[in-house]
């Protein structure tokens, strides 16, 4: 399974299909791989617009950011029991 991600900088708006063709896009073995490099273009000035997977899962630019709270907590409990 692959999934996709697109982004753009600070303030870029929703993708359109037709813009997709022609963005380049960063591919993931997992959607935890896809989720954690949309956290690092996040840290590092750029917004994840779009994650698509083969399997037909698509999150938007709304979806990602409201995802992204809730699998660092999950990283965070990982790492917590990892180290009891």
């Amino acid at each position: 399974m692959q999934y996709r991600v697109y982004s753009g900088p600070r303030g870029s708006a929703a993708i359109s299909p037709l813009d997709q063709q022609r963005m380049l896009f960063k591919e993931c073995d997992t959607l935890d791989a896809a989720l954690a490099w949309a956290r690092h273009l996040t840290a590092s000035g750029r917004v994840p617009l779009l994650i698509e997977g083969d399997d037909g899962t698509r999150l938007d630019k709304q979806q990602i950011a409201a995802a992204l709270p809730h699998t660092e907590h999950a990283a965070f409990a990982h790492d917590a029991a990892d180290k009891a």
